[in-house]
């Protein structure tokens, strides 16, 4: 609590005793009176940042603060109406919680503050952010709106290139409705991914905070603006093939359905091992061997109508149902590197799976790396990945309903409509 004293102290000595005093000394009653002086307490004051001006940079924060006071009022108003703020516990500080300005504009500021003796003190000011000349955008997948299986990475693609890594990357929030530890990665300087150290949990709702208003790609082009984007996973599916035992165990939320008798590729044309996504799904397929190479003379070259496809690499590798190798399914690898079944399971299994769904690939001698056919981001190591991200790893953050705003301390917003 303030206290304030700028009054001059009275001593007074009573009468009776002076001159009780002055009978047994002879001396003439006199009053004394002596006085103490105190400095006097300055008057509150506010400040705010930005100061009056122009060119401000979008990505500067709002900040009001009082001395020797409590902030009573505070108002930021620019072309979207009111900034919202915190006001700290003492009341001498308000903070605004927007991420960044908006391009272009003027903004005013207006706040009283008083102190303990209620000494009032008002401010009123304003700045304007400034213009670029050159802005970059981003596209995020999956796109919103979508469901997806786990295997889906986040995908950030920039129309320019990014110079400015890890200003970019730290503008970027994944929220998700249960924590998950991950990291961004670069795999060039376009593109930005971010992924778990395992798959992503089933069954979850995502949000991508892109936070690039007032960031730089490279100086003097700007993030052109903050956007947001949703999408859900849906509950985790995952088909483990072993090529050595021709079976596939099929895995819904980390439950087994199905054992299925497979074959996978033979020798020369063995199916790639390691975690794949499925990136297309097709009721019938032809599949013509010539698309890999295989010339129309050669014994190995085969035209045929496959049911039940769906894709896991660019290259052609599918899992579709494939009755002309039934008498193998369980017991040999007969395949150009396709996962074959019958077409009772192939249909099954395709109306268990979507885009986004996992098949993982086990006990063959061709190893699949994190190489970009299709999506391979799993088969990186952790450390690999890691070393490819500037921020490191970091667990998302709870979902919000106001994109791009700060993360919050249980303190009350305060705008002008508060008064402490």
């Amino acid at each position: 609590m303030f206290s304030y004293s700028n009054a001059r102290a009275l001593i007074v000595v009573p009468t009776g005793l002076i001159a009780g005093a002055c009978a047994l000394a002879g001396c003439t009653p006199t009053l004394t009176v002596t006085t103490q002086a105190t400095d006097p307490t300055p008057l509150v004051s506010i400040s705010a940042s930005p100061e009056v001006g122009t060119g401000v940079d979008p990505d500067t924060q709002v900040v009001v603060e009082a001395d020797l006071g409590r902030l009573t009022q505070v108002s930021v108003l620019g072309p979207q109406g009111e900034v919202p703020g915190i006001l700290s516990e003492d009341g001498s500080r308000w903070t605004a919680i927007d991420a960044a300005l908006d391009y272009s504009a003027t903004y005013t500021i207006a706040a009283q503050a008083a102190d303990a003796r209620g000494r009032v003190d008002t401010m009123n000011s304003s700045f304007s952010t400034l213009e670029p000349e050159k802005f970059f955008t981003a596209d995020v997948s999956p796109s919103a709106g979508e469901i997806v299986g786990v295997g889906e990475p986040i995908v950030v693609n920039f129309n320019k290139k990014v110079a400015n890594k890890a200003e970019v990357e730290a503008a970027l929030v994944v929220r998700t409705s249960q924590p998950v530890l991950g990291a961004w990665a670069w795999r060039d300087n376009r593109t930005v991914e971010f992924r778990p150290k395992a798959l992503w949990p089933g069954d979850m709702d995502v949000q991508v905070d892109l936070n690039l208003t007032g960031v730089q790609a490279k100086p003097g082009v700007f993030g052109k603006a903050n956007t947001t984007d949703t999408f859900r996973f849906r509950p985790s599916m995952v088909s483990v093939v072993d090529a050595n035992t021709h079976t596939m165990n099929v895995y819904k939320a980390g439950e087994l359905l199905r054992s299925i008798p497979v074959t996978t590729g033979k020798p020369g044309f063995e199916t790639r091992s390691g975690t794949k996504v499925l990136i297309t799904k097709e009721r019938s397929r032809i599949m013509d061997a010539a698309t890999g190479g295989t010339s129309l003379e050669s014994p190995e070259y085969y035209r045929v109508n496959a049911e039940y496809a769906m894709r896991m690499t660019y290259s052609g590798e599918f899992v579709h149902a494939a009755p002309w190798s039934t008498g193998s399914q369980g017991s040999a690898n007969v395949s150009h590197g396709c996962v074959g079944m019958s077409t009772a399971n192939g249909e099954w299994w395709w109306n268990q799976n979507e885009i986004g769904d996992v098949v993982v690939v086990e006990n063959t001698p061709r190893i699949q790396g994190d190489d970009g056919n299709g999506l391979t981001v799993w088969n990186a190591p952790w450390d690999e990945w890691l070393a490819k991200s500037l921020a490191g790893p970091q667990f998302t953050k709870p979902i919000t309903s106001n994109p791009g705003a700060q993360e919050l301390v249980d303190t009350p917003i305060f705008t002008s409509a508060s008064n402490s």
